[in-house]
C-alpha cells in the first residue's frame, strides 16, 4: 500500500514538473517567434527548475524553510541580468526578456509549491503583456503620433520664421 502511495505522490510531483516546464515553454516560444534572445528551452529550462527546487526544498524541508526559494529569486536575478545590455546606439535592450524569465521562475515556484491555478494564470497575464504590443498595434501608434508632433513642430517653427 505504502509503494502505491509514493508512486502517486511520485507522479504528482512529476506532474508539477511537466506543467512547470510547459508553462515557461509557452512563453519562451512567445519570446522566439519574437526573435529575442532566451527563448522556448531557457524559459522552459528555467520555469522546470524553479519547480524543483521548490519541491525538493518542500519535501527536504517540511518545516517551512523559503531559503531554498530566495536562493532560487536571487539566482533568477543573475540569469536575467544576463539578459540585458546595451546596444551600439546606447539604447537599453532585453529589459522585458530579464523580467518575463523573472516571472517565469516564480510561475515554475507556484507550480512546484502545487499552486497550479495562480501560475496558469500568471501564465496567460504573462503572454499576454509580452503580446499586447505586437497585439494593439501600440508601436505603430506611438510611432505615427511622434512625426505627427514633429510635423507639426517643424511647420510652427516655420510659421514663425524660425529655422528647423
Amino acid at each position: 500500500m505504502e509503494a502505491r502511495m509514493n508512486i502517486v505522490f511520485d507522479l504528482e510531483l512529476i506532474m508539477r514538473l511537466v506543467v512547470a516546464a510547459s508553462l515557461g515553454y509557452v512563453i519562451g516560444l512567445e519570446r522566439r517567434l519574437t526573435g529575442h534572445a532566451a527563448g522556448d528551452r531557457t524559459f522552459a529550462l528555467t520555469a522546470l527548475g524553479s519547480a524543483l527546487f521548490t519541491v525538493v526544498s518542500i519535501h527536504a524541508f517540511p518545516v517551512g524553510d523559503t531559503r531554498i526559494a530566495a536562493g532560487v529569486v536571487t539566482g533568477l536575478g543573475f540569469l536575467g541580468a544576463g539578459l540585458i545590455f546595451k546596444s551600439q546606439d546606447k539604447e537599453v535592450k532585453g529589459l522585458t526578456s530579464a523580467a518575463a524569465i523573472w516571472t517565469v521562475g516564480a510561475i515554475g515556484l507556484a507550480v512546484g509549491a502545487g499552486s497550479y491555478g495562480l501560475a496558469i494564470v500568471a501564465a496567460g497575464l504573462t503572454l499576454f503583456l509580452l503580446a499586447s504590443e505586437r497585439l494593439l498595434h501600440i508601436d505603430q501608434r506611438i510611432e505615427t503620433r511622434r512625426k505627427r508632433q514633429r510635423a507639426e513642430s517643424k511647420e510652427e517653427n516655420i510659421n514663425k520664421g524660425g529655422f528647423i
